[in-house]
C-alpha cells in the first residue's frame, strides 16, 4: 500500500517575481543623480528601465526595440511613462555615473 505524502503549503516568492524586482529597480534608479542640466522631457528612471526593458526583452536591435516604444503592456510591466527612441536614450545614459547603478545590486 503506498504511503501518501503530505503536501506542505506552498510558500509565495513573490519578492522574487519580476514585478516586484522591476519596482526595486525603479525605486533605486530614482535615486540616480541626473546630470542634466536642463528640464528633461523623459526622466532619467524612465530612461533607464527603457535600458534594462531592451535588454530583457532581446530585442535585436535598437530600431527593433523603437518599434516597441508604444507597447503599453511594456510600460507597464517596467513602470516607464515615456520610453526613449534610441538617439535620446543614449544621450540620456552615456552621462550617467555608472557607480550609482551599482547600488540595487550591491549586498549592503
Amino acid at each position: 500500500m503506498p504511503v501518501a505524502c503530505r503536501q506542505r503549503p506552498k510558500k509565495g516568492r513573490k519578492h522574487l517575481s519580476a514585478d516586484p524586482l522591476y519596482e526595486l529597480l525603479h525605486g533605486s534608479f530614482e535615486k540616480v543623480s541626473d546630470p542634466r542640466r536642463d528640464g528633461p522631457g523623459i526622466s532619467l528612471p524612465d530612461a533607464l528601465m527603457s535600458g534594462l526593458a531592451l535588454f530583457a526583452l532581446k530585442d535585436p536591435s535598437l530600431l527593433a526595440f523603437d518599434d516597441r516604444r508604444q507597447d503599453e503592456n511594456m510600460k507597464r510591466l517596467f513602470r516607464i511613462g515615456r520610453v526613449p527612441c534610441d538617439t535620446q536614450m543614449r544621450t540620456i545614459l552615456d552621462p550617467v555615473v555608472r557607480r550609482q547603478l551599482l547600488l540595487p545590486f550591491s549586498d549592503n
